[in-house]
Formats: C-alpha cells, structure tokens, sequence
C-alpha cells in the first residue's frame, strides 16, 4: 500500500508507526509542510497518515500550508482514501468534516485512562484493546464531533478522545504511538506548566513500560485499520 503522511513540526514523527509501516513492506512518501514541501496529490497515494503538531489548525498566517492541507485531506476522504490522524492530525481531519476545533476546558498532557464508547468496542479498527487503558495526551484544543461520525473513546478531561467516519477515517487525540524518546524530544522543546490534567516530565518519562505498551496498542490499531 501506498502510504503517504504529513508532518507539521521537525521534532515530531510518526514514532512506532514509521517500523511498523517498513515491517509490512508498505510504499512510504512524506511531506514536511513546515519546511515547505509540497503535499501530494492524491493519486499518489492509498493512504494517508496526518499527525501532531504544536500549532493550532487556524494558524494560517504564520503556517499558511494549512490551508493546502485541509484541501488534500478533504479531498482524500471524498476519494475514498484510508485516512489516519492523529492529535492535530485529528482536529484537522474533523474541522474539514464539519466538527470545529476549540480550546479544551483542559490541557491534558500525560498518562490518562480512556475508556472505549459503545461505538468504540464495536469498531472493527479497535477489537483487540481493552475497555478502558491509560493513554499519553498532549493536547490543548479538542473537536466537536463531526456529522455521521461515531465517537469511539473519551477521557475525563476530553470527552471526545477517537472518532471513525464511514469505514476509511480514523482520527486519534491521543498518541499510542509516541516512544519515551519521541517524548523526551517534545519535552526539550515545550515544558508545559502543571495542571489538574497536566502531568509533571519526569514523572510522566519515568514509565517506559507504559510507552512500550501505548505502542503495542497503536501497532494493533495498524493491524485492523490497513488490513487488506
């Protein structure tokens, strides 16, 4: 499969997802749109992955690749493309489907439960998790979700955690697929402040077996969501 995916900061990847993607021998291309490149047409690929970034998505003046963005992501999922996102990637997706994107009540940044909804354990994408695990957040906005879409998880501090809309778009606020190193990284460029829902770094990079267990989780997401 031909998979294409977006990034929207030099610090942040696609953590576990890049092996898992060589593993299975998946055709993979990118786009820095921070740094200017292009994003592709959508011809040139199967599927899409768009991930996080620090900005908020209405930052078109000092990121103007943003609006080109929500145009190929739009234009992805009118074509029936597989269409991943996660965090900003998901606040990007649901803004082009019609669910505004708003500051949180809270920013959550850490290890929080999610609990899968009705949708959610019933999702074909997320059959082999479990009702409830603790997730790491880094968010501050939230979206509203899309018309025809089906909320898949919540948080306490986010209500609106995962969505799928019709069988080919997944959007994730959370991020199983952040590594202790990913985290470590992000942590060099922001230290947020503590909060009811904002952990402290060194208690939040003093859980590896949690990063290694976010990452097994994302990797059985990959499994169902590009299955063939």
């Amino acid at each position: 499969m031909r998979v294409h995916w977006l990034q929207h900061a030099d610090f942040e990847d696609l953590g576990c997802i890049a092996p898992w993607l060589a593993e299975r021998g998946h055709e993979v291309a990118g786009a820095r749109l921070y740094a200017g490149e292009a994003p592709p047409a959508v011809r040139d690929f199967d599927a899409l992955v768009v991930m996080g970034g620090p900005m908020n998505i209405y930052e078109y003046e000092r990121h103007p690749w943003l609006t080109g963005e929500k145009a190929l992501i739009r234009a992805a999922v009118a074509a029936g493309k597989r269409v991943l996102g996660v965090c900003l990637g998901a606040q990007l997706i649901a803004d082009v489907l019609g669910g505004p994107v708003t500051r949180n009540r809270h920013s959550e940044i850490g290890w929080f439960p999610v609990t899968l909804t009705e949708a959610g354990r019933a999702s074909p994408w997320f059959t082999d998790l479990p009702q409830r695990f603790t997730a790491f957040h880094w968010h501050g906005d939230t979206y509203a979700l899309p018309p025809g879409a089906r909320c898949l998880a919540a948080s306490e501090a986010c209500p609106e955690q995962a969505f799928a809309y019709g069988t080919q778009v997944l959007g994730l606020q959370f991020h199983l697929e952040v590594s202790r190193a990913n985290a470590e990284e992000w942590f060099r460029h922001e230290r947020p402040q503590a909060a009811a829902y904002v952990q402290e770094p060194d208690h939040i990079l003093a859980q590896p077996a949690s990063f290694e267990e976010n990452n097994r989780l994302m990797r059985l997401i990959l499994e169902r969501f590009f299955a063939e």
